[in-house]
């Protein structure tokens, strides 16, 4: 697998960051929060990731940057966790929420909690109620 975050896996589309915002679910690890919405991308794509650091919580570019930066590698380092558990296509939009400056290798740990906590709360989800209709048929 390779350890990259091409320009087709960025979310960048409005009308699939406000389905994110008005459709998507959630699930946090604090200080992460991973927003997801599935279905809304094209049969040839098979995730979108956006990252995103508040302003209210960072009052300077150059901060906000730097987190966004991290959060993108994070996120580029374990896409696979996700990846390779995922059977439909998904768009996700990471949150940092907090003031706090964690060190890298703390972003890192709590980015694959996060992405271990949504697999096994939605992905194992969507398995049981597959099961569940194809016991009914």
């Amino acid at each position: 697998m390779k350890f990259t975050y091409p320009k087709n896996e960025k979310l960048k589309s409005k009308t699939s960051i406000g389905l994110l915002f008005s459709e998507g679910k959630s699930v946090s690890k604090y200080p992460l929060r991973l927003v997801f919405h599935s279905g809304s991308l094209d049969e040839n794509e098979k995730i979108k990731m956006g990252v995103s650091v508040s302003k209210r919580n960072f009052k300077k570019a150059v901060d906000r940057n730097y987190f966004k930066r991290i959060l993108r590698e994070t996120y580029r380092l374990n896409k696979h966790l996700l990846i390779d558990n995922l059977d439909k296509p998904y768009a996700f939009m990471l949150f940092y929420q907090t003031k706090d400056r964690l060190s890298y290798e703390e972003i890192n740990t709590k980015t694959i909690q996060l992405f271990e906590k949504f697999i096994a709360q939605n992905i194992k989800k969507d398995a049981t109620i597959n099961d569940d209709n194809s016991i009914k048929d």
